[in-house]
């Protein structure tokens, strides 16, 4: 971890290149990054790497392709942002670990501010949707960025009230896919007054594996997650996971048991989210959470440092802190004790051993 700064064009490419191969996730980049010192050093030693551990046909990104991608994103009104850069929002370079690169499109001085999400049903009801319209004006007027996914329902509720005061809208496609489809005016309206954000490059086409990362996002975004209505298994439910695991508050507005829109949100203030009912209650909740925001000299990941070279007595102390329970970067860190560059680079030297096994939600989990 070293200080912000601004990629050169190269490093910016090689960013790109690394962050878009196959195979490689955000625990795979920076572990990579970790283990070789720079991305173009990750690069060259890439091919290698993806034989070892099995992923032999995963093409490397291109030069041109991300040429490309890069001229096409600013031909759009967007540009991609790395996550060293000091521009990338300062709460999504905190979570462990960012995504290596991000398209914006908008606003980026809303960054700078503390935000909130908004999220729920797609099908929420009308006393539900007026209820996330008021509690992001509320929290617009005190000065809070409103914080959703571009959804229907609670989330477009939560966006039309706060463009005038501030909203980041997180895609599950590309920067410039519109989902669903009916929210076309309400993107524009969003790239003009707030900002824009995703993680998947260009053009990609919106696939259900899409939508845990973009809930990664939003929750990373923000100091804190209100789940307004949400079925059981409702996809917001996965944003306040995330927000739990990042370290965020959660806080959900309870309903009638006999609602099924309310059986996610009253679950989760059965197991210690934060009740609330209004804008007033999401601010008092969150006021002590205020050092989350961007600070102003604030520490990113992955700038050329030197190699990280595991021995052997690192890799046998977290391989055996794996287990088949899905574990954080985060948990392996402090349970070992060592450095968070440590643990990423060897979490890819445990993987090509066949002794590491990487699963959703950025987590790890040996392999017996």
């Amino acid at each position: 971890m070293t200080r912000a700064r601004d990629l050169s064009p190269a490093e910016r490419r090689d960013w790109l290149r690394l962050a878009r191969t196959d195979g490689v996730g955000p625990v795979t980049f920076f572990g990579l990054l970790a283990r070789y010192g720079t991305a173009a050093a990750a690069l060259d030693a890439l091919p290698s790497h993806l034989a070892r551990s099995g992923r032999g046909n995963s093409a490397v990104c291109s030069p041109a392709r991300a040429d490309d991608e890069l001229a096409a994103v600013e031909a759009g009104g967007a540009r991609i942002l790395c996550a060293c850069e000091p521009s990338f929002p300062g709460n999504l370079a905190a979570i462990t670990p960012p995504p290596p690169v991000i398209t914006i499109k908008g606003r980026t001085a809303l960054f700078a501010r503390p935000a909130v999400a908004i999220v729920g049903a797609r099908n929420a009801s009308a006393a539900g949707q007026r209820l996330a319209r008021e509690m992001a004006a509320g929290l617009g007027s005190a000065g809070w960025v409103v914080v959703s996914g571009l959804a229907r329902g609670i989330d477009g509720a939560a966006h039309r009230a706060s463009l005038p005061t501030g909203t980041i809208a997180a895609l599950a496609g590309g920067i410039a896919t519109v989902y669903p489809p009916e929210h076309q005016e309400l993107y524009e309206q969003i790239a003009e007054a707030g900002c824009l954000v995703a993680e998947s490059p260009l053009g990609t086409q919106i696939h259900a594996g899409d939508f845990p990362r973009r809930n990664r996002i939003i929750s990373g975004l923000s100091a804190g997650v209100v789940v307004v209505e949400a079925e059981v298994r409702s996809g917001s439910l996965i944003t306040a996971r995330f927000a739990g695991d990042q370290g965020r508050d959660v806080m959900a507005v309870p309903g009638s048991p006999l609602d099924p829109r309310a059986g996610g949100t009253n679950a989760l203030i059965r197991d210690g989210a934060r009740l609330v009912t209004s804008a007033a209650d999401v601010i008092e909740t969150l006021s002590s959470l205020r050092g989350l925001t961007e600070p102003s000299d604030p520490v990113r990941p992955g700038l050329p440092a030197p190699p990280v070279e595991p021995d052997e007595e690192v890799l046998r102390t977290l391989a055996g802190l794996l287990s088949p329970t899905p574990t954080t970067l985060d948990e392996l860190a402090t349970a070992s004790g060592l450095p968070w560059r440590t643990v990423a680079a060897a979490i890819v030297e445990l993987e090509i051993r066949g002794l590491a096994e990487l699963q959703a939600g950025q987590k790890v989990t040996g392999r017996y």
